[in-house]
């Protein structure tokens, strides 16, 4: 007889087969099409009785928003210039806008997002991790009733690939969120969900000019149509446990129309940690998991093969779950008070100006984001057994300095954490005393980077 373990797995498959499905049948039949956009116009209704609001923006078809974009003045100019310095007519030129705008601009949904996305959200989240919420400075923004005018943007620390997820499902009472996601988001059929649920597509460090305007131009009409965004600073997954260095492109982007009269720009930091991050193992091999893009494996392999290899020991070990994901939101940056208080304008700037301006706010950005990180228990207790001086630690020791560093936090489990670590043979436990095993300390030192706050 399958157990609860097998039970789930099956359930999953079934999930991703029948939603598959699902979209297959709403691009080839009409009538699927019609009963999608019905449910959708119902689900908004419903959301905005329950107090979530969605901007027009949001809600305006993909098609239009599309058209708007390729009709843009600006970015007519641009391809003009872009036409001209490259030897290629303006029709080809405008081609490619068209291109670009197709595979940036997302195709919101209500219905999937409410009905499908935040459940099946939910479902995963709940499954894999205990969640706990820390510090949430930054939601009361949200229940305030003086947000007109005012864009919000969530900041967030990139651990893993669950942390969109995560925060959709957090969030799914209050508003929907659109992220700017990565070249991971193409693969089908997780693409479709990924744009149905209103994230726009980034390709990261591309070189191409006319793409890099295309995606501005989208990025400055979602802050002015007050679309809640979410986007990572980092601009990708931390491959050491340490936050990387801010990437400023989008938050340029942002700020280079900004006009503090005609509106504001919230940013509200959240930070995240996790006891077991599905992808550790793919981020600490060389080239991180974007070596599986060209390698044999193909795209994501090196990524997949550590979740599955993960989850599969999570089973083994007799329980679905990967401890404790820990979700803290801080105190929000108001771009407009930001700008009086260092007398920027960033609009008037010259672009290098703007730039070393932007950079000052990111690092700013990053700092609340680090301050808004809860502590998580296994990169506590990874932290004391890296940096302990001898080589083996009595439990009751290594938990009491494991709790010292914790900054308060009372809800924490140490000997679970203990647990986990043996079972992932990342240390070995010796009468009542444990002490890094062979080959871990890579590991080991990747959570206890993420415990320095």
């Amino acid at each position: 007889m399958a157990g609860p373990r097998g039970g789930r797995r099956g359930w999953m498959v079934i999930a991703v087969l029948l939603f598959g499905a699902i979209l297959v049948a709403a691009r080839l039949v009409p009538a699927v099409r019609w009963f999608f956009r019905q449910r959708a116009d119902r689900v908004v209704g419903e959301v905005r009785r329950r107090g979530i609001e969605l901007p027009a923006f949001k809600l305006t078809r993909r098609g239009a928003l599309i058209h708007r974009l390729t009709h843009d003045p600006e970015l007519l100019e641009a391809a003009e210039i872009y036409a001209r310095e490259n030897d290629i007519s303006m029709a080809v030129a405008m081609a490619r806008v068209e291109r670009y705008g197709r595979e940036i601009v997302p195709s919101f949904n209500a219905f999937l997002y409410f009905k499908v996305g935040i459940p099946l959200a939910a479902w995963i989240s709940r499954s894999l991790y205990d969640i706990r919420v820390g510090s949430q400075r930054g939601l009361a923004v949200l229940d305030e009733n003086a947000l007109e005018d005012v864009s919000v943007v969530f900041v967030m620390n990139h651990r893993s690939n669950i942390d969109y997820v995560l925060l959709a499902h957090l969030m799914g009472h209050r508003t929907a969120l659109s992220y700017a996601a990565g070249e991971w988001a193409y693969a089908w059929p997780l693409g479709r969900l990924v744009g149905g649920m209103g994230a726009f597509f980034v390709r990261r460090g591309s070189g191409d000019d006319l793409y890099r305007r295309v995606l501005e131009r989208f990025v400055q009409m979602a802050v002015e149509g007050g679309l809640t965004q979410v986007f990572f600073p980092e601009g990708g997954l931390s491959r050491d446990g340490k936050q990387r260095e801010p990437k400023v492109g989008l938050l340029d982007y942002m700020l280079r129309h900004f006009d503090p009269e005609a509106g504001d720009i919230l940013f509200v930091p959240v930070g995240v940690n996790y006891d077991w991050v599905l992808e550790d193992h793919s981020l600490l091999q060389p080239g991180g998991p974007e070596s599986g893009i060209r390698g044999r494996g193909g795209l994501f392999a090196s990524a997949a093969g550590s979740m599955v290899r993960n989850l599969l020991l999570a089973w083994r070990g007799g329980s679905f779950r990967l401890g404790t994901a820990a979700v803290g939101f801080g105190v929000p940056v108001s771009a407009r008070e930001y700008a009086a208080s260092r007398r920027v304008v960033f609009r008037e700037l010259e672009r290098e100006a703007r730039i070393e301006e932007v950079k000052v706010l990111a690092r700013q950005l990053m700092q609340t984001i680090n301050d808004s990180i809860p502590p998580a228990v296994v990169p506590l207790v990874a932290r004391v057994l890296i940096e302990a001086p001898e080589r083996t630690l009595p439990e009751d020791t290594l938990i009491s300095r494991a709790r010292s560093l914790a900054q308060g936090e009372e809800l924490l489990d140490y000997e679970a954490a203990l647990r986990t670590l043996a079972m992932r043979r990342l240390v070995l436990a010796e009468r009542g005393a444990y002490r890094p095993a062979p080959g871990a300390e890579t590991i080991l030192g990747y959570y206890a980077n993420s415990s320095y706050f």
